[in-house]
């Protein structure tokens, strides 16, 4: 039981933090902005997918949870 509940906690904390990351994602320079990332504005419409900024934070988590996994 108490493996669970470290687990809990640590996802609860994940949770937390990306809660923050979204808060303050427009004050983070760059991020969303990257040369890849698609943005296509029409008269009445706006289309944005962050394809570089998604693989950005995509290998820099997977290479804290390879570390992380590592301890």
């Amino acid at each position: 039981m108490q493996e669970i509940g470290k687990t809990l906690i640590i996802f609860g904390l994940i949770l937390i933090g990306v809660g923050v990351l979204l808060t303050f994602f427009n004050k983070i320079p760059l991020l969303g902005k990257l040369p890849g990332d698609i943005l296509i504005q029409k008269k009445n419409f706006t289309f944005y997918f962050p394809f570089m900024t998604s693989i950005l934070i995509s290998v820099v988590l997977s290479l804290l949870f390879w570390l992380w996994s590592r301890r």
